[in-house]
């Protein structure tokens, strides 16, 4: 593990971090996170509680600018992508089934047309307030579902706290992946960014660019405040 930035991000290259996730799939369950900048500033400024983001069993870091950020204080962040590890995993020869909690029927048809020699659960997403009787009745139904890996793909931080919720019911085995919009990329309704974008670090722009008035708070206003938590997290401390 490398603690950065008072978080514990998993350590190794994308084998061995993909292995760690398609091992938790058969043992109890647990959940995995994957933080970028916009994750850490919500976290350290209050608005995602830290029991649900601290009580992954796994932390990867899906960022190239956190790693950047940690190379500052001779630290090294493995970035692993939520949608290249979702991409890794259903490509790999591990038998698995996996549930998909987010996407609708016709994107789950299309990632099942994709992945056919796959085993897939649909498990229906609504949209859904944390605390209600239908979140309560959709964590029931989630955690009674077949599924070795859960994609769970709404929004953060609802993923996580529905991550969490599982294991509040009593999911007894399996993994959960928070991995956002990891099946819009699969079945293409979003593109990533071109790979010299990926190289230069700088998928935030292209997103900013693809979707300006979607992304321009997150990039724009809220985004540099990173910088501000990482020299009170790791200059100051």
């Amino acid at each position: 593990m490398t603690r950065f930035m008072t978080l514990d991000f998993a350590d190794g290259d994308r084998a061995e971090l993909l292995a760690q996730v398609a091992e938790m799939a058969r043992r109890p369950y647990g959940y995995v996170v994957t933080p970028n900048v916009d994750h850490v500033i919500k976290l350290m400024d209050g608005r995602v509680a830290e029991d649900i983001y601290r009580g992954a069993a796994l932390m990867i870091c899906d960022s190239r600018i956190l790693a950047h950020l940690a190379r500052l204080r001779g630290k090294r962040l493995s970035v692993y992508p939520g949608s290249d590890m979702t991409a890794d995993l259903l490509a790999s020869n591990h038998d698995l089934t996996f549930g998909v909690f987010g996407p609708d029927r016709a994107a789950f048809d299309d990632l099942v047309a994709r992945y056919p020699t796959r085993r897939f659960t649909y498990i229906a997403a609504p949209m859904l307030t944390p605390g209600t009787p239908d979140w309560d009745a959709t964590v029931g139904a989630a955690c009674a579902a077949e599924w070795d890996v859960l994609l769970t793909c709404v929004s953060f931080p609802k993923q996580e706290r529905f991550a969490h919720a599982l294991r509040a019911a009593g999911r007894p085995f399996g993994v959960a992946l928070c991995v956002g919009a990891s099946i819009d990329f699969l079945t293409g309704r979003q593109h990533r960014a071109p790979k010299v974008f990926q190289q230069l670090s700088l998928e935030w722009l292209h997103r900013l660019l693809s979707q300006p008035k979607r992304m321009f708070r997150r990039y724009v206003i809220e985004g540099p405040a990173i910088f501000g938590w990482f020299v009170k997290t790791e200059v100051l401390r």
